[in-house]
C-alpha cells in the first residue's frame, strides 16, 4: 500500500469514527485539529485502524506518535514488516 493509499484509507477510518465526511487528513493533523478527538475516540481510532490495515500496535509505538504523519509512517512500517 502506498503512502497516498494509507492516507485515503485512514481518512475513511477517521470519517467513520467521528461520523464526519468533511475530515481531511494531512501529515500535520493532530488531535487538536479534529473536534471530538478525545481519549475514547483515540482508542476507537486505534482499534479501527488495526482492523482496517490488518496490523497491531504496541503501546510504546502509539505513545511516540505526534501527528497523523507519524501514524501513517507507523502503519507503512507495520505493513512492510508483514511481507
Amino acid at each position: 500500500m502506498t503512502e497516498a493509499q494509507i492516507y485515503d484509507a485512514l481518512t475513511e477510518v477517521f470519517q467513520d469514527v467521528f461520523d464526519d465526511d468533511d475530515i481531511r487528513l494531512t501529515s500535520g493533523t493532530t488531535a487538536a485539529d479534529v473536534p471530538g478527538w478525545d481519549s475514547q475516540a483515540h482508542v476507537n481510532l486505534v482499534v479501527a485502524a488495526e482492523m482496517r490495515f490488518g496490523v497491531r500496535f504496541r503501546t510504546a509505538e502509539l505513545e511516540s506518535l505526534h501527528n497523523v504523519g507519524d501514524f501513517v509512517q507507523l502503519i507503512a512500517s507495520k505493513q512492510q514488516g508483514a511481507r
